[in-house]
C-alpha cells in the first residue's frame, strides 16, 4: 500500500528521534525540518530538509513548506515535534493544509494549551486544581499583588519556546519581592510575556502525567500515565528518570481539563502532587508528541504510527490501554548520574542505592544500536556543555581562593 512521506518540523530536540524510528519502521520516508546540528538529523532513517539562512527556523520552515522546492512532496504528512513548528501549523494552518495532511485540531484549544495563563485558567474553570497563579501583563499586575504572594514564586513564561531563545532554563525563581521585581524586569526586557505560579513543594517523584489521542468526536482513542523519578537540575530540569504506572486518578483530571478545553489530537498533561493537601495540581500541556514518546511506543503505544496512519487512511490496530508494559523505564544516563551526585552531597542517595534503582531494563532516549549516530552527536553537546560548566565551576574556586589569599 502506497504510504506517502512524513515530514517532521521542529525535529531538533529528542521527540523527533522515537517518532523517526516509529515511523520508519512501518516503512514510511521521512523527512526533517531542523538544525543541521539536531542529534536527529544524524538518523540513518531519516533526511534534513534544505531549509537553512538567516532566518528565524519557523520561517525558514514556512518558505520551504509552501515554495516550489517542496512540491515533490505535496501529499506528505506533517507533524510538529515542537512548540515552534505547533505554532506555524495553527498560524497558517488552511495554506499548509491545502498542501500536506494535518492532524485533527481545534486551534483555539491548542493554542490555549501553548500559553500557559491560558492553560491555567481553563483548569479553573473547568474545577482542575492548580497551584495559585496571577496573570503579570504588567509592573503594575505584579505590584497590585504584592501582599497575595507566598515565596519562592515561579515567573514561568507564557510561551516556552519563546523564553528558551532569550533565556536558559524554563522559567525564573523569587524569593522576596526585589527579586521578583528584577526577574519581572529581566524578562519584560526581552519581550518574554510570565504568569506567577505558586511553587508546589516536595520532590520530583511526585510529577505525574497522562496522554492520549482525542478524535473528531472528543473520544479519547488510549490511556497512558508515567511518573518522574528523577528530574536533572531537580525541581527545574527535565525528566531524566521516567518510569510507567497506571493511575486513574491522573487519567481522569487530565480528560477534564481536555473535554472542557475542547482539545483534539495528540494530548499530554503534568500534574504534581501538592503534599499539603493531597491534591494533584496541573503543571503544564502539551498538545504534541514529548520527550517521553519513546517511553510510550516501548510500552506498547506507538502514538506517531497511529497518527501517520489516521492521516495516511491506513489501516491500523487499535490501541490498547490495558496491554502496555507498567514498570518500563526512560533514562537519560549522564543526567541522572549527575542528578545522583547532586543527591549524593546532600546525602539522600548513596551509590548503592542509585545502582539499584537504574539496575532495570531501560529505554534509553537517544541510543539504539542500528541507529547509533543520534546518540554519538548527543554525548559531543553533553561533554561539551560538562567542559564548559567544569571549567567554570574551576574558575570560581580559584577567584574564591584568590580573593581569599589577598
Amino acid at each position: 500500500m502506497n504510504r506517502p512521506p512524513a515530514i517532521l518540523a521542529g525535529a531538533n530536540m529528542v521527540t523527533a528521534i522515537s517518532v523517526i524510528r516509529s515511523l520508519a519502521a512501518a516503512g514510511v520516508d521521512v523527512r526533517l525540518l531542523c538544525r543541521p546540528d539536531a542529534p536527529a538529523a544524524f538518523s540513518k532513517y531519516a533526511r534534513r530538509l534544505p531549509a537553512d539562512g538567516a532566518d528565524p527556523q519557523p520561517e525558514l520552515w514556512l518558505r520551504y513548506l509552501l515554495g516550489p522546492e517542496s512540491d515533490g512532496l505535496r501529499g506528505a504528512v506533517l507533524l510538529a515535534c515542537n512548540d515552534d513548528a505547533v505554532e506555524l501549523l495553527l498560524d497558517y494552518r488552511d495554506e499548509l493544509a491545502e498542501k500536506y495532511l494535518l492532524d485533527v485540531c481545534d486551534p483555539g484549544a491548542q493554542r490555549a494549551m501553548l500559553d500557559k495563563l491560558a492553560t491555567y485558567r481553563l483548569a479553573a474553570e473547568a474545577g482542575v486544581p492548580t497551584p495559585r497563579f496571577w496573570p503579570a501583563e504588567t509592573a503594575g499586575d505584579v505590584e497590585g499583588h504584592k501582599d497575595e504572594y507566598t515565596y519562592p514564586l515561579m515567573v514561568k513564561p507564557l510561551y516556552s519556546h519563546q523564553f528558551k531563545k532569550v533565556m536558559e532554563g524554563k522559567y525564573l525563581m523569587a524569593g522576596d519581592f526585589e527579586e521578583l521585581m528584577a526577574a519581572y524586569r529581566l524578562v519584560s526586557g526581552h519581550g518574554v510575556e510570565v504568569v506567577l505560579l505558586e511553587v508546589i513543594p516536595g520532590p520530583d517523584d511526585l510529577l505525574c502525567s497522562y496522554y492520549t489521542y482525542i478524535d473528531e468526536s472528543g473520544a479519547p482513542q488510549f490511556h497512558f500515565t508515567k511518573k518522574i523519578l528523577r528530574r536533572y537540575p531537580e525541581h527545574q530540569g527535565f525528566g531524566c528518570y521516567h518510569i510507567t504506572d497506571w493511575n486513574p486518578e491522573v487519567r481522569d483530571l487530565g480528560l477534564k481539563l481536555f473535554g472542557y478545553a475542547g482539545l483534539r489530537g495528540v494530548a499530554n498533561v503534568e500534574f504534581k502532587r501538592d503534599p499539603r493537601d493531597g491534591r494533584l495540581k496541573l503543571i503544564e500541556c502539551n498538545a504534541r508528541f514529548t520527550a517521553a514518546n519513546g517511553l510510550l511506543t516501548a510500552s506498547g503505544i506507538d502514538l506517531a504510527a497511529y497518527v501517520y496512519r489516521r492521516l495516511a487512511g491506513l489501516p491500523q490496530p487499535a490501541l490498547d490501554s490495558g496491554t502496555y508494559a507498567k514498570g518500563l523505564r526512560l533514562w537519560y544516563p549522564l543526567d541522572d548520574f549527575q542528578a545522583f551526585l547532586d543527591l549524593r552531597r546532600e546525602g539522600r542517595l548513596d551509590l548503592v542505592s542509585w545502582a539499584r534503582d537504574v539496575a532495570h531494563y531501560q529505554v534509553l532516549p537517544y541510543f539504539c544500536w542500528s541507529d547509533p549516530m543520534p546518540s554519538v552527536a548527543r554525548l559531543k553537546v553533553k561533554l561539551r556543555t560538562l567542559t564548559i560548566a567544569g571549567a567554570r565551576r574551576v574558575a570560581r574556586r580559584a577567584g574564591r581562593r584568590w580573593s581569599t589569599d589577598a
